[in-house]
């Protein structure tokens, strides 16, 4: 079992199926003091180690100063944005402006040359995971704004950018595909990551067949192989088991929690599709 990646609230990660990360480990402080050495002294780097501080920070308050505090000694501290996200109470306007000031300020902090030479390998790289984070926020606020076709270039780029996707940003992107109806690409993103072997990619595969060809063996054939991978989603799909409003800080490959975190994304596709969960429950 591994801890949860936090997300901002009731965004959602998991260990099986890493999900947006927006907070960075507490272990980094340390990791970052051996690897900072002669960097330390820059104000961008300082500024990160005071970020390092403020996610540990026991109180709202505390994080928020600390945050404006690594402002006041870099602006182009993307964590800052992040963390301040997390605790804005202006709504869901102000949250995407904090957050393009954050993708903004990733970008100058990393330069030009990395987004050319380092192309595959961000996340890898320790000084490009507030920026990371910071898209990925975006691209999730830009989501729920309705605003489709930025997000969807942000969860592409992230992707390309990232294509071993520690994020786990595949699955938000495999659910918001389903959503908007875009079959193609969803069965291409499945095939890309093929070897996936989450509830999320196991069910939307079942799903997906369903929409294309109703209650034909491949549906039927991909619906018992979802079973099979986690038992537990069709309880909280079909309203048997209720879903909490927290999502759990824990999941394992095949357990309840897991089971939890994809429908909490996914229960909306399902009802999308007529039928969908009648053939669900007839199979369950």
């Amino acid at each position: 079992m591994t801890k949860r990646k936090a997300t901002g609230g009731s965004k959602k990660a998991t260990s099986t199926r890493p999900r947006a990360a927006s907070s960075a480990p507490p272990s980094m402080t340390s990791l970052l003091s051996m690897l900072g050495g002669g960097r330390r002294g820059k104000p961008i780097d300082q500024a990160q180690e005071l970020m390092y501080r403020a996610w540990e920070a026991s109180t709202a308050a505390r994080r928020v100063a600390l945050a404006r505090q690594a402002l006041e000694i870099s602006p182009d501290c993307a964590d800052a944005y992040v963390l301040l996200v997390e605790h804005s109470t202006g709504g869901l306007a102000e949250s995407i402006a904090l957050l393009r000031e954050g993708v903004a300020a990733g970008e100058r902090a990393l330069g030009r040359r990395v987004f050319k030479e380092d192309v595959g390998h961000f996340w890898g790289l320790l000084e490009t995971r507030p920026y990371m984070r910071a898209r990925a926020g975006l691209a999730q606020r830009l989501r729920e704004a309705g605003q489709h076709d930025e997000a969807l270039a942000h969860y592409r780029d992230l992707l390309r950018l990232n294509p071993n996707d520690n994020q786990g940003l595949r699955y938000e992107l495999a659910s918001y595909l389903f959503e908007l109806g875009l079959d193609d690409e969803l069965t291409a993103l499945l095939a890309r990551y093929e070897d996936d072997c989450s509830a999320t990619w196991a069910y939307a595969a079942a799903l997906l067949a369903f929409r294309k060809g109703g209650d034909d063996e491949d549906a039927r054939q991909l619906l018992v192989a979802a079973q099979q991978v986690n038992p537990h989603v069709p309880a909280y799909l079909l309203g048997k088991k209720k879903l909490p409003k927290r999502l759990p800080d824990y999941i394992g490959m095949g357990d309840a929690n897991e089971a939890v975190v994809y429908a909490s994304d996914a229960v909306a596709g399902w009802k999308s599709v007529a039928g969908a969960l009648d053939w669900l429950r007839a199979s369950s």
